[in-house]
């Protein structure tokens, strides 16, 4: 899940809730979308292996 910050950043955020805090885990901030949706693509990846 990627939102954009009031920096004009985008950070990921994991797509599950974490059920002690009640909040997405941050993934990583990136400059750009392309590099946010690539390293989402990347965790996806890895999470199968």
């Amino acid at each position: 899940m990627i939102r954009k910050l009031a920096s004009g950043e985008y950070r990921l955020y994991s797509r599950k809730v974490n059920p002690k805090t009640g909040k997405r885990r941050n993934l990583g901030t990136f400059r750009s979308r392309a590099a946010a949706e690539k390293h989402e693509r990347e965790v996806q990846y890895f999470k199968r292996q």
